[in-house]
């Protein structure tokens, strides 16, 4: 956490969705003359403001805002590309004078930007196609004997990751541990970084989570959903059509859940994936980042250790 007083200072905020991060960064920044930048891979989605939990017109306007809503929902986005335009950001807020501000729950976003990316070759396109078309629980089979530690490490039902981890053995003939060992690109060591982790009482969380669907079902989550579903240039594989509630209210809109089954659907799956970031944020960071259980008041300048 001792850095050299020449590097410049950014503040991170992370933790689970729901968990009060937003606000935080945003009464950071106007108490520090920051600039907010979204680290939430969701949020990048111009077509989820409420689904997505993005900040609003009003909370936009109290200090700026960057990364939010900048993409369009037909292009995908990489944590490589989310860090080139995050490092991009943090320097232009540097050059303002302004205090950046990250703030996000994605920590694969996260890990990029400040430990770097590894560099793994081009997959090979045959063999990315015949892993994809594997049942997960085949391909998971096949991980484990080409890649003990990968499985290992892995839900035998993240059919992304356990395909992500077998294409790279089998098209790099290394394994996915050995390419992540040369992370290259990274901000970390270049930045003081002024960190905090908000892990809230799960309990309180899991209520925050559904109330906060309730609130977003209510105030235009469904046609958020149906305009982005009547988009004929939409891609079926398109991430942000996996974004959480956006199957539910799909399947809602499309006569096969009802509203409450969608809502509820929707609810567990914001659950599921809060616990997913809560066990993230819990063992992946530096021992040394700060976490806490309730947001801080008062001067939050000073509780960062942002001097003048």
């Amino acid at each position: 956490m001792n850095k050299p007083a020449s590097l410049q200072k950014v503040a991170l905020i992370a933790g689970p969705t729901a968990s009060g991060k937003s606000a935080l960064a945003i009464a950071l920044a106007g108490q520090a003359d920051g600039v907010v930048i979204n680290a939430d891979a969701s949020q990048v989605y111009r077509d989820l403001r409420i689904l997505s939990a993005r900040p609003d017109a009003a909370d936009e306007a109290r200090v700026p805002h960057q990364l939010f809503g900048y993409l369009d929902g037909a292009t995908p986005c990489s944590a490589a590309q989310w860090a080139a335009d995050a490092k991009r950001e943090i320097a232009a807020a540097h050059t303002a004078g302004r205090l950046p501000v990250l703030v996000g729950g994605t920590g694969l976003y996260l890990r990029t930007l400040i430990d770097g990316i590894a560099p793994v070759p081009e997959i090979d396109p045959a063999i990315r196609a015949a892993i994809r078309a594997m049942p997960v629980a085949e391909a998971y089979d096949a991980l484990s004997r080409e890649d003990p530690a990968a499985a290992a490490r892995l839900n035998p039902g993240d059919t992304t990751r356990v395909a992500r981890a077998l294409e790279v053995a089998r098209s790099t003939g290394r394994r996915l541990a050995e390419w992540q060992a040369e992370r290259s690109g990274g901000i970390g060591d270049a930045i003081d970084l002024r960190p905090l982790i908000l892990l809230p009482d799960r309990a309180k969380l899991v209520a925050r989570c559904d109330a906060r669907l309730v609130a977003m079902f209510e105030g235009g989550a469904v046609e958020e959903v149906a305009a982005l579903m009547a988009r004929r240039d939409l891609p079926a594989d398109a991430p942000v059509r996996r974004a959480i509630g956006v199957p539910e209210i799909a399947a809602m809109l499309a006569g096969a859940l009802s509203r409450e089954e969608a809502l509820a659907a929707a609810q567990l799956a914001t659950r599921r994936y809060a616990k997913r970031q809560y066990t993230w944020f819990h063992h992946q960071p530096p021992p040394d980042w700060p976490c806490i259980a309730q947001v801080p008041e008062g001067n939050l300048k000073e509780y960062f250790n942002i001097k003048p």
